[in-house]
């Protein structure tokens, strides 16, 4: 049994690899190479237990993402299995795994959804999450300028030259939260209960990333965000159906329905339009799903051997 710590998928996990494995893992749920069944959850009085279970058999990937969250903190580990004998074959630390491939999961969103054109990237939030939304879109599009706007001023101009000297483009921290939802991308990876972004303050053929929440009972965004949206997809419809939060109120009012949604996947190899005009707003909703976790530990694993990294459990 193969192990991996955090510090040793630092060392070869890049924004470029997780884009690649990402987009790979929506191209073989697409062509039905790949299973995903939605996260699922238990509980103590102190801790919760979340599970993302998924197969990729032609990326020789099995496996599942587990994590326990509690008041001082989260944990993070992918186990792998041989995709023949079904042994253990890895368990790797995955906090960085969980960031990259969120923000990958965007960058794939931005790249098929998003303006050729778009210059320009608003982010919500100054968090690990924050830095791989902007990390994936500035892979994605040719990006000049990000606004970034958080509630703590020191975090949020300490997050923004951090991700000036990471990306190569100007970042800069806004005051107003309205400043940053005039880019042409918008992203919030916040920890949100209530509406950071509003539909008041965006603008025609804009793209958005909504990653923040997971729960029902959270949401980043308004109702009048999803009246403006032309293209509301998402990672999985039966995911979201439990876990996306921002749905829940504009499905109430009938803004839009079930069968409005389009799922990331096939959107990736062409079964839908995706944006039509200039003009159109485009959403995205990630939740995060195990076969992205698991598509990616699979070849973290893979570089970490050829640079001998990680070691064997006995």
């Amino acid at each position: 049994m193969f192990y991996l710590t955090e510090a040793e998928v630092a060392r070869v996990l890049t924004m470029d690899l997780a884009l690649d494995t990402t987009a790979a893992a929506f191209r073989k749920l697409a062509l039905e190479e790949a299973e995903n069944p939605p996260r699922q959850r238990v509980r103590t009085d102190h801790i919760m237990l979340h599970v993302l279970p998924a197969a990729a058999k032609s990326l020789g990937a099995v496996g599942f993402k587990a994590y326990t969250t509690a008041k001082t903190g989260a944990k993070f580990h992918v186990t792998l299995f041989d995709p023949k004998e079904g042994g253990i074959s890895a368990i790797v630390e995955a906090d960085l795994i969980g960031q990259f491939r969120t923000g990958a999961a965007s960058g794939v969103a931005t790249k098929k959804l998003a303006r050729a054109d778009a210059n320009t990237v608003g982010v919500y939030g100054t968090g690990k999450q924050a830095r791989t939304q902007l990390l994936a879109v500035c892979k994605v599009r040719p990006i000049k300028t990000a606004y970034v706007y958080g509630r703590d001023s020191d975090r949020r101009k300490a997050f923004c030259a951090q991700l000036a000297q990471e990306t190569g483009v100007e970042v800069v921290p806004v005051e107003k939260p309205e400043e940053t939802a005039k880019a042409d991308i918008v992203c919030t990876a916040t920890s949100a209960k209530e509406p950071v972004l509003f539909g008041a303050w965006l603008r025609d053929g804009q793209h958005l990333n909504v990653v923040g929440s997971n729960f029902l009972g959270k949401t980043e965004t308004d109702v009048d965000v999803f009246r403006r949206a032309s293209v509301i997809a998402v990672d999985s419809k039966e995911q979201a159906k439990l876990e996306a939060g921002d749905f829940v109120e504009p499905m109430k009012e009938r803004v839009f329905q079930w069968a409005d949604v389009i799922e990331l996947a096939p959107l990736t190899v062409g079964r839908y339009p995706g944006r039509e005009t200039p003009q159109d707003v485009t959403l995205f909703k990630s939740l995060g799903l195990g076969v992205e976790d698991i598509a990616l530990a699979v070849k973290v694993v893979e570089l970490a051997k050829q640079q001998g990294l990680g070691r064997v459990l006995g």
